[in-house]
């Protein structure tokens, strides 16, 4: 319940501004909560209008993006890119390609990003793009000529110092080659810093594929140790889905000592009371592209169950939802609860709806949110434009050891903003207020713009 009149008006106006967009109105309440602690501290905040700049868009970008199919079929998406705050830096935020894609999800995404690349510490602003075009079952021709028709309007708006997408759900190093070989054709330079996500080929950075899944349990790790004074050793995980960020959370899992018995797909979830197989998940969701039901066909003693949502009942010492928001309701956490897990800690954006938010954080386990726990991926994003701008690339090793530092940071900065605001250890506070502050400087000092 927002109880500061100030946060309270902005908010009513949002919610009057922005009808029919839940996913954003979710998250900008949610941050909303955090800051009515500091608020009150910063009464030029309000002369200003900081945060009625706060939550509107710099920029919004719509388009239509028309392509044609093997069968020579004229086919039509929409695209879109918010570019929502870039007080800190150039707009920085991935590209996700998912017939779920809307306006609401866009700009909660984006709103999102402008916290999260502030708790980088590195110099990004916030934004978020993509489209309702789905990637699964098309050609790699299909997904090349939509990929190619939604640069040649991208394109006008993007910039290594303007704005600087990466991937997300739907796109990864094959969506990001072809984005970025159009791009370069039409400005006719080689801008590596456009894209990020790229090949090692041309500018990748290497770890950037295991980044997001890394970065979590990195920060996982600080987390246990410093709250629980406990770590991933004999825990129990169930990390749900089994993307790009699920895979490299799970590997990272069990390199730290865990055991991974589920994953999930939109369809539905594997146990596997051994641990997952993570030979046979790579082979599945990397090189063959498959359902994850295929993983029980080929390994005994692993089952696999309809229900993406289910897979929550799976009893586990730790959570990682690592798919999608709002993929945890308050039965889902409820169910954690009841099975006695100890954290959970957010791999995806927003997956956690507020129910559950209250459910976790009510019944004493330790909670992170996406925008803290998740900022690997964004942070090696950052890294990799560092290596464009100077001509090089770092070793696996120097970017892995650098984002273990950044997500190090990260933990602590939630964590001193917790202590700061009387909290000690809400890290879901400490990360929207950390965040926050950092924008709010520098958006007093460009003035009103």
């Amino acid at each position: 319940m927002i109880q500061n009149d100030y946060l309270a008006r902005v908010l009513a106006d949002v919610q009057k501004n922005h009808p029919g967009e839940p996913e954003f109105l979710q998250a900008v309440e949610e941050v909303f909560e955090s800051l009515q602690l500091v608020v009150d501290k910063h009464p030029e905040w309000e002369a200003a209008g900081l945060i009625e700049r706060f939550v509107e868009p710099e920029r919004i970008i719509m388009f239509r993006v028309p392509w044609v199919d093997d069968n020579g079929k004229v086919q039509v998406n929409r695209g879109y890119r918010v570019q929502f705050n870039s007080a800190i830096g150039p707009y920085k935020g991935g590209l996700r390609f998912h017939p779920s894609v809307n306006l609401s999800i866009i700009k909660f995404l984006g709103f999102e990003q402008i916290l999260k690349n502030s708790l980088t510490t590195l110099p990004m602003g916030g934004g978020k793009g993509g489209s309702d075009f789905d990637p699964k079952g098309k050609s790699d021709a299909e997904v090349m000529r939509f990929c190619q028709s939604f640069m040649n309007e991208l394109y006008r708006h993007i910039g290594q110092f303007t704005d600087t997408p990466a991937g997300d759900i739907g796109v990864g190093a094959r969506e990001i080659g072809y984005m970025f070989g159009e791009y370069k054709k039409i400005v006719d330079r080689f801008d590596g810093g456009v894209l990020t996500g790229k090949g090692l080929t041309y500018g990748g950075s290497l770890a950037r594929t295991q980044a997001t899944g890394y970065g979590v349990c990195y920060y996982s790790v600080e987390a246990l140790k410093h709250l629980k004074n406990d770590s991933y050793e004999g825990k129990t995980v169930v990390v749900s889905g089994s993307g790009n960020v699920a895979q490299y959370c799970a590997q990272k899992v069990t390199q730290f000592g865990g055991k991974v018995v589920a994953m999930s797909d939109s369809q539905g979830y594997v146990y596997d009371p051994n641990g997952i197989n993570l030979d046979v998940l790579f082979d599945i969701k990397q090189k063959r592209r498959a359902r994850i039901s295929v993983y029980a066909q080929e390994v005994p003693g692993s089952e696999y169950h309809e229900g993406c949502k289910n897979i929550w009942n799976v009893k586990c010492d730790i959570a990682h939802p690592c798919a999608s928001q709002n993929e945890m309701d308050a039965a889902g956490a409820q169910a954690l609860v009841d099975n006695g897990c100890m954290a959970v800690f957010e791999g995806a954006n927003m997956p956690l709806t507020p129910e559950a938010i209250e459910i976790v954080m009510k019944n004493g386990l330790l909670y992170s949110p996406g925008k803290a726990s998740n900022a690997g991926g964004v942070a090696t994003s950052g890294l990799e434009m560092t290596q464009n701008s100077m001509r090089l690339s770092w070793s696996f090793e120097e970017v892995d050891e650098r984002l273990h530092g950044i997500m190090k940071e990260i933990f602590k900065a939630c964590y001193d903003a917790s202590v700061e605001c009387g909290q000690p250890g809400n890290l879901m506070l400490g990360a929207n207020v950390a965040g926050f502050l950092k924008v709010a400087e520098a958006m007093m000092a460009q003035g009103i713009v």
